[in-house]
């Protein structure tokens, strides 16, 4: 008898220990305000699967997160159903804390470890322009509220160029902390936030040289220097990269259909009061151009409707292409197209001469260039 007790009460011990050894696994915890609903969503990848996990809020905002990693994982927790979320790096049995508003997501702060302490101290270091930054994008959310479309308007033009203003300077702080910082994953962090979805390839290449040292072949860094080969490849002065499409007709077209003209791609969308305006634009320079010498095709991003169903497209002197799979064709990708209305002009030996040509000027630049 006395055995079999000490024996239950080996078992016992060596159970209490494997669970004291375990722990809490990876702890995120915190407290987010400004929620309208009574939980959190996280995602991040497990073995490339994407993982969604709901995370309860109480009345205050707080919330905990235990979740079982096994290396460093990029968790993102999204807010308000979706509206807004707030970043998380966290390792294996890590205890983090995250402190916020759910109104100014790039003002929360995540502690904890050393690249979510890092990057909370950027964000204390140029709170004033973030701040400046997140009322802004508030008042995007809620400029279709108002009755009068004009004053939406002028008061999104001035909002959109004191948005620019507050990027470039953003990502000149950027640029200085990845510089003075070669060797943190805080710098790649960085680089992904200012430098990934740029137009041109040049300002990456050149944070991207600025890395030193052991972070270089982590998987964010080679993920990195990926995608700055890639949109090389579709960089002015590059040749452009072969694709085929499906006209409105059905009719397969190449790139190399237009060797020995000037192309102008111009991706836009059926329903965007901007498309609208540039396809307008892009007729009138269309008239001004041989057409012997010119070939325009446009490219429309359109998520629900196919084929196009737009009442101009019968007057459009030029190929549509309607692309069925949206943001995820070939074409957007291929050609780093970041949003809509977008102009690319390809010269006729192949060669990208302008990405973002403006509409009004597109016949000016051409024209220039055939006289010389």
């Amino acid at each position: 008898m006395s055995r079999l007790f000490i024996g239950i009460i080996i078992c016992v011990s060596i159970l209490l220990t494997i669970t004291c050894s375990r722990g809490d696994g990876t702890v995120i915890k915190g407290e987010i305000t400004s929620l309208d609903y009574p939980y959190l969503l996280a995602t991040y990848l497990s073995s490339d699967t994407l993982v969604i996990d709901t995370i309860p809020v109480n009345s205050t905002g707080g919330f905990s997160y235990n979740v079982d990693i096994d290396s460093l994982t990029t968790f993102t927790i999204y807010m308000n159903h979706y509206e807004s979320a707030a970043v998380v790096y966290a390792d294996k049995n890590q205890k983090l804390k995250v402190v916020g508003d759910a109104k100014l997501p790039d003002l929360i702060r995540v502690n904890g470890n050393e690249i979510n302490d890092d990057l909370t101290l950027f964000k204390k270091q140029n709170q004033d322009l973030l701040k400046q930054r997140g009322q802004l994008l508030f008042n995007f959310n809620i400029s279709g509220d108002s009755d009068s479309i004009q004053f939406n308007t002028l008061n999104r033009n001035d909002d959109i160029a004191s948005m620019n203003l507050l990027n470039h300077e953003l990502t000149l702080r950027a640029e200085e902390y990845i510089r003075e910082n070669p060797t943190k994953l805080s710098s790649l962090v960085l680089i992904s936030n200012f430098f990934m979805n740029s137009d041109t390839p040049l300002a990456l290449e050149r944070v991207l040289g600025y890395i030193e040292g052991d972070i270089k072949e982590t998987r964010i860094a080679k993920r990195l220097y990926a995608y700055s080969e890639k949109v090389n490849r579709s960089a002015e002065g590059a040749i452009i990269p072969y694709f085929q499409l499906h006209d409105l007709k059905g009719d397969t077209i190449n790139s190399y259909d237009y060797k020995g003209k000037y192309l102008l791609l111009s991706f836009v969308s059926s329903s965007g009061i901007e498309s609208r305006e540039t396809i307008e634009l892009l007729k009138n320079e269309y008239e001004k151009l041989d057409s012997s010498k010119v070939e325009f095709v446009s490219v429309y991003i359109d998520s629900d409707i196919y084929p196009v169903d737009y009442p101009q497209q019968d007057s459009i002197p030029w190929t549509i292409v309607p692309e069925k799979r949206s943001w995820g064709s070939d074409i957007v990708d291929l050609l780093n197209v970041q949003y809509i209305p977008f102009n690319i002009l390809v010269k006729p030996d192949g060669v990208i001469m302008e990405r973002n040509v403006p509409s009004q000027g597109v016949a000016e630049v051409i024209n220039k260039s055939l006289d010389n």
